[in-house]
């Protein structure tokens, strides 16, 4: 019974040395996803992360990456779960989606390349005008997908998360304590717009708001591209005709 077994054991115990090399063929060095928050509830994500290849995969890597139709599930079956643990939660709504493997660059006898990974993302945030030209925006933490612990999402090791608001934005509340900028806590965040923090961060409790205020300009602006959806192009540039005849008779009558 027992030499009946061997052949078993030693086939069983050769598959999980062959799954271990595998595995130590391509492997994640390091991950940083960008967040660029936009003016409204679309974001744009940028992740840059930076792999190991090992020298007998070379070929292997080289090969994948000249044939630029592999999907991202084939990517996936060399580097593993963790390349795309870490991407915004594809529920809510991923769209203008690019992959870049980047070229290897040698590392002593093995290689490292980064791959570059662009989308868009709607639903990150929630907005409300709460005043004049000033929009309240409530950041939504489930649109993650880093890697699940007991207490929910977490930035897995050797990773980095950075969100960067729009231009001219005010922090109102923030949690947890960003790693970066380290003074920013002692000021209360004023005239910070990126938010870093790294790897073993818990984002089960993610929280961040901060208002935005629109110019004279973009309210103006707004406005009549409200018109324009609400009306239609006809009556659109009607408006426009009797705004130009006020003007310029405006002018002439001033001008007598």
């Amino acid at each position: 019974m027992l030499r009946n077994r061997i052949p078993i054991l030693i086939l069983f115990a050769l598959a999980i040395l062959s799954a271990n090399l595998a595995s130590a063929s391509f492997r994640i060095i390091s991950t940083n996803t960008n967040v660029y928050l936009g003016s409204n509830t679309t974001a744009q994500v940028s992740e840059v992360v930076n792999v190991y290849v090992s020298n007998s995969s070379y070929a292997t890597y080289n090969k994948d990456r000249l044939a630029l139709n592999l999907s991202l599930s084939e990517w996936q079956s060399l580097f593993g779960d963790g390349l795309v643990q870490h991407i915004v939660n594809p529920e809510s709504g991923v769209y203008g989606f690019e992959f870049l493997p980047g070229p290897l660059i040698r590392s002593g006898d093995n290689y490292t390349a980064s791959i570059l990974m662009s989308y868009y993302v709607k639903n990150v945030t929630t907005v409300q005008n709460i005043a004049p030209r000033v929009f309240a925006h409530q950041f939504n933490d489930q649109v993650f997908n880093f890697e699940h612990a007991a207490s929910g999402e977490v930035l897995s090791n050797n990773t980095m998360l950075t969100i960067v608001l729009p231009k001219g934005s005010t922090i109102n509340y923030v949690y947890p304590t960003p790693d970066s900028p380290a003074t920013g806590i002692s000021d209360n965040y004023k005239n910070i717009t990126t938010l870093s923090w790294n790897n073993g961060e818990p984002l089960g409790t993610f929280r961040l708001s901060y208002d935005t205020e629109e110019s004279l300009q973009g309210e103006v602006g707004s406005f009549f591209t409200a018109v324009y959806n609400y009306l239609g192009l006809f009556t659109y540039i009607i408006i426009i005709v009797i705004i130009l005849l006020i003007i310029i008779y405006t002018y002439f009558k001033a001008s007598r």
